[in-house]
């Protein structure tokens, strides 16, 4: 029994060392990356321009006293919406009923002067001039008064149309001078004037021209589509905002939105555009509207190219330049590549 146990296995070592070994994938295989490529799309975009921006109204504006004192009263907060011809704010009125009763008076002073000098003229004592002189001195105390009261009148601040109170910058008690603001406000006229104000490139603000439909959309009410126009284009650029300011009138219904709510316009300018589209996943790189993609150059080798972005949607990314149509685009495993790469393109 002991023998026929080691004549067993000797017979398995021997099987054993007739069985082959085991292919390794060689070491140039190892570094091969496995790619999907598509063509370099072209289309023709239509003249669609998507901008974003901040609502505000057609017409803002800063009231203000014409004449400086204290604040008495301020009648409207930040918010606040108000009718026109509408009291908004008055100053302490003890100033302006001296100067104005000080200017009366010398009215008063000036016709009584007159008076005595007609006399006096028909009795040759006074002179003709000395008559036109007292006359002149009656004309500006009758000026002056004119003066005081006008400048009563604006010591109360009215609506000059219905609104409301974008911001309050002044507080009962606190001492203002002529002409500085107290109150921005922005005008709401029948026709609820809201208007959505976006920024253009250069290029973009060249295409838009006033009359030109619009369709925006609010963060405030993401599921309303709201139609809009071009109003007017500003023609200076934003120095702060590096862009061209473009205005659309925003046509509402049943909606009132808030003063700096944020908008997504798509402004149709019905300028098509022959664009080279591409997946999202081919770029690498991405920076603003710069980025990178590689394409298929030569045998099993790829090339990083530096593209410019145009516009972009869900489904596609759309380039200004940088492709070529006969170029194949590399569209998978991107961020494991560069240019020194092997690559197998696989279905």
């Amino acid at each position: 029994m002991k023998a026929i146990s080691l004549l067993i296995l000797a017979a398995a070592i021997f099987a054993g060392c007739k069985e082959k070994p085991k292919e390794r994938p060689s070491l140039e295989d190892s570094h091969v990356i496995p790619v999907k490529v598509l063509p370099a799309g072209t289309l023709s975009l239509s003249g669609n321009i998507t901008a974003t921006g901040l609502v505000s109204t057609e017409h803002e504006a800063k009231y203000g006293f014409k004449i400086g004192g204290v604040i008495s009263r301020m009648l409207v907060e930040e918010g606040q919406s108000f009718r026109k011809g509408e009291l908004l704010a008055v100053l302490n009125a003890t100033e302006i009923a001296a100067g104005l009763s000080q200017s009366n008076l010398n009215v008063e002073k000036a016709q009584r002067d007159y008076d005595r000098a007609v006399n006096l003229y028909r009795d040759s004592v006074y002179t003709k001039e000395q008559l036109q002189n007292t006359k002149t001195l009656l004309d500006l105390a009758k000026k002056g008064e004119e003066t005081v009261s006008f400048n009563k009148q604006y010591s109360k601040i009215y609506a000059a149309s219905d609104g409301f109170v974008a911001q309050r910058l002044a507080s009962e008690g606190e001492v203002v001078g002529a002409g500085s603001p107290v109150l921005v406000i922005n005008e709401t006229k029948d026709d609820k004037s809201y208007f959505l104000r976006v920024g253009l490139t250069d290029k973009q603000w060249a295409s838009v021209s006033a009359g030109q439909k619009a369709t925006v959309t609010l963060d405030g009410y993401p599921d309303k589509q709201i139609q809009a126009v071009v109003l007017r284009k500003s023609q200076s650029s934003d120095a702060a905002a590096a862009s061209f300011q473009v205005e659309l009138k925003l046509k509402l219904t049943d909606i009132k939105p808030a003063v700096g709510m944020f908008g997504k316009a798509q402004i149709a300018t019905g300028k098509a555009q022959d664009v080279m589209s591409i997946p999202y996943d081919a770029l690498v790189e991405a920076d603003g509207n710069s980025a990178y993609v590689f394409v298929v150059h030569g045998a099993g080798k790829v090339k990083k190219v530096p593209v410019n972005i145009l516009n972009f949607d869900k489904k596609a990314v759309y380039l200004k330049d940088g492709l070529n149509q006969a170029d194949q685009v590399v569209i998978s495993n991107s961020a494991y590549l560069n240019e020194a790469s092997t690559i197998k393109v696989i279905q």
